[in-house]
């Protein structure tokens, strides 16, 4: 897949690279590279880059750069751009704690699908998800795509509360919840391991463009792992 771009203008010190339209695993190593060779060339010159979907967020040093010469150094640098499909991101294993104690939704989904709890966990650890972004709160890492089997719409009615390690789906997407934060997305269960840490270098153990396998484990295993059943 050959890369296309459009820049505009998103502040001052930033600038929005989009890539297309509409969200599609191809796009991935397209915007991966692009991260990569952008910050090869601007160096201490880049402030900061935020992934997404289809497009990447740049900011860089007002003090070098002006909207012109930003648009030019992309432009040229995007223009010999490599892109190697074959390169993928690394694959986290998260463990995850399927029950209706820690998965409230988990009979939603099954009755929404008219299938088994038991079907919903398979259907939802059998796919590899991809990270697309991070965002919405420090390491919420959505994730995707889900299979048509499984996508299901969000809450009508955002709980004001979710747990921490919560792991749910919305629509055709995944993630797990980082920290305690209101939530629409429809909980499956609960995950020991942490999504954001401020004592470990990474902060978050997810970064876009890895790939995510969701391993059931039991209750024991879940609270050998320090996971939290409240």
């Amino acid at each position: 897949m050959k890369a296309t771009w459009q820049i505009d203008p998103a502040g001052l010190d930033a600038v929005l690279i989009r890539f297309g339209e509409q969200i599609q695993l191809d796009l991935m190593p397209i915007i991966t590279a692009a991260s990569q060779c952008l910050q090869r060339a601007l160096g201490q010159d880049l402030r900061g880059m935020v992934p997404s979907y289809t497009t990447l967020m740049l900011f860089y040093d007002l003090r070098k750069h002006d909207f012109t010469s930003i648009q030019t150094l992309i432009d040229r640098e995007l223009d010999k751009l490599v892109i190697d499909n074959s390169v993928t991101g690394r694959l986290i294993e998260i463990p995850v704690c399927y029950d209706p104690l820690v998965g409230s939704d988990l009979q939603r989904v099954a009755d929404y699908h008219q299938i088994s709890i038991d079907e919903v966990i398979h259907r939802h650890t059998a796919t590899r998800y991809h990270v697309f972004a991070i965002g919405f709160a420090p390491g919420f890492a959505y994730m995707g795509q889900i299979s048509e089997q499984l996508a299901t719409p969000r809450l009508d009615r955002p709980r004001p509360c979710v747990s921490a390690g919560s792991v749910a789906i919305a629509d055709q997407q995944t993630a797990v919840y980082p920290a305690d934060t209101p939530g629409g997305w429809n909980i499956l269960g609960r995950t020991p391991m942490l999504m954001f840490d401020r004592a470990h270098a990474d902060l978050c153990p997810l970064k876009t463009g890895d790939r995510v396998q969701f391993k059931a484990i039991s209750h024991q295993q879940f609270l050998q792992a320090g996971g939290v059943l409240s």
